[in-house]
Order: structure tokens, then C-alpha cells, then sequence
């Protein structure tokens, strides 16, 4: 059986932005693939994470300079798209989970009505057939009572739910690639583990491709299939989380190294040390002393 072709393939991605000083580039040469599986996204601070998400769904500010060879969707180069063919791609096919649902949703519009447009956008469903998908939907991200929560505003529902609201909003449309960015740094341990439980059933259960953007090395680890690692902007490394804590590039040994431990000697948390070599195009990576 000849390979299945890749769902997302970004080439030699770079977005620059203007500053006083001249251009800066917040990605630079980043290239990556993925097929219908999860895909965890890791790195400090400014390394580039969001705005290399933000890039494929082209929901960039204008003055940002986007150059690529290409971002390839199922085939499709999204950087030939005009605005209106990416109004389209963007919730239908690709659907991306902001970090703080507060922001996201309308204060002055019930949450209901808010999945279900976004059900009927896309579907040019009646407003009986988007309430019922709603409940649906609502149910499927478990949520008790969806009928109740249907009609609540958005300063009615706790962080937890308030993102379970926002994943709903996403999937409704069934799209094929959900970007989540960030979206369980807000919440505590124990709803933190019943929105990963939640998006691993569905993205399951829909045979979707994720991209999970996270600081949480621990967490990426455990719950996506590979990993990418970026810093300054690069990628650094692709592998499989399986082996994310043998990996041997300094970065990544730094990152973990830094990881507090709750059983061992007790100590000093050591800290990173940055190579300027990290941000060359011929850096092949390696243990370093």
C-alpha cells in the first residue's frame, strides 16, 4: 500500500516583523510534517511556538513578513489562497484552541448560540439543526447538564468548562487539524488531565491531526506522539515523545535538566545554558560539555 501523503507539511516556513532596529525574525526555517496524529510543540518563551502556528491559519497582522516555500494542507498550498479560500479552510478544515477562553468567547452572547454559529457557518444549517448539534457536541466534551450550560454567558462558567466550551466551538465543524495553543496552562492538575482525556478521545474518535503547543515537557510527553522542540525561532529537534528524555541535542537535555525533580538529593535547579551555534543552519546538535 503506497504511504498515506502527509495532512500538513510546512517548507522552510520564516515570519519577520519590522522594528526600530531593522526586520526581526520570530521563526526562521522552520519545516515540519504531520499526518492524523498528535503533535506536541515545545519551547521557551518566544522561540517561536504561537506565531508558527498563527502562520499556517495566516492569522498573522498584516505587516508581518510570511515567506515560505510552501504550507502544504492536504495537498493544498495555503500561501496561493486568497483571504476568502482561507475564510473557508479556517474552522471548517483547521481549527485552533486559543489559550484563555475569556478572551475568545462574546461576553454578551450565550454560549450556545455562540458553538452553533460556528456549527452553522460552515454547514448552512437551520438554528434547530445547530441547537441540536450544539447539545450534541456539548455533551460529547462532557459536560453535564448542555442544556443548562447552553444558556449560560460566558463570566457564568469556570475555566475548565470555559474551555471545554471553546474545544466544542472548534470541533463542532469537524474540522481535520486542530492547533490547541496552550490550552490547559490556566487550569489546575486534575481539569488539566480531563481536557487532555477529552481532546484524546476526539481527535481519536475523528482520525484528526493535533498540534499541541505546550511548556510542559512532562506533559507533551505523555500525551502527544511526537515532539518538536524550537528555540530562537528553530526547530531544533523532531522526535518521538517516546524518546524525548534520551534525546542528546543540548537544548533539549538543558530543558529537561531544568525540570524540577520531587524524589533525589535536593539542590540547586540547574539552569539553561544557550549556544549561539543552536540558531546556525549547519548545527547537527549533540551533547556538548
Amino acid at each position: 500500500m503506497p504511504a498515506e501523503a502527509p495532512l500538513l507539511q510546512v517548507d522552510r516556513l520564516r515570519v519577520a516583523f519590522p522594528s526600530p532596529r531593522g526586520e526581526v525574525a520570530a521563526v526562521n526555517d522552520v519545516s515540519l510534517q504531520m499526518g492524523r496524529e498528535k503533535v506536541g510543540i515545545v519551547g521557551e518563551s518566544g522561540s517561536g511556538k504561537s506565531i508558527t502556528a498563527r502562520a499556517i491559519l495566516r492569522l498573522l497582522p498584516p505587516y508581518a513578513d510570511i515567506s515560505a516555500q510552501a504550507i502544504s494542507f492536504k495537498g493544498e498550498n495555503l500561501l496561493d489562497l486568497s483571504e476568502k479560500e482561507m475564510r473557508r479552510i479556517r474552522g471548517r478544515q483547521i481549527s485552533m484552541v486559543m489559550q484563555d477562553p475569556k478572551y475568545s468567547l462574546n461576553p454578551v452572547r450565550k454560549v450556545g448560540e455562540q458553538i452553533g454559529e460556528a456549527y452553522s457557518l460552515h454547514r448552512q444549517a437551520s438554528k434547530r439543526q445547530a441547537r441540536e448539534q450544539t447539545l450534541e457536541m456539548l455533551a460529547a466534551v462532557r459536560i453535564r447538564n448542555p442544556e443548562q450550560v447552553y444558556n449560560l454567558y460566558p463570566h457564568e462558567v469556570s475555566g475548565g468548562m470555559g474551555q471545554r466550551i471553546m474545544i466544542a466551538m472548534m470541533l463542532i465543524p469537524e474540522p481535520s487539524l486542530l492547533i490547541a495553543d496552550e490550552p490547559t496552562s490556566a487550569l489546575d492538575v486534575t481539569v488539566r488531565l480531563q481536557v487532555l482525556a477529552i481532546l484524546d478521545d476526539l481527535v481519536s474518535q475523528r482520525g484528526m491531526g493535533l498540534i499541541f503547543i505546550s511548556h510542559d515537557l512532562e506533559l507533551v510527553a505523555s500525551f502527544c506522539d511526537r515532539v518538536v522542540i524550537m528555540y530562537g525561532g528553530r526547530v531544533m529537534e523532531a522526535l518521538a515523545a517516546g524518546d524525548l528524555h534520551s534525546s542528546q541535542h543540548p537544548y533539549t537535555r538543558g530543558l529537561i535538566n531544568c525540570l524540577p525533580k520531587v524524589q533525589g538529593k535536593r539542590g540547586r535547579l540547574p539552569t539553561l545554558e544557550r549556544d549561539a551555534a543552536w540558531l546556525t543552519a549547519d548545527f547537527q546538535g549533540g551533547a556538548r560539555q
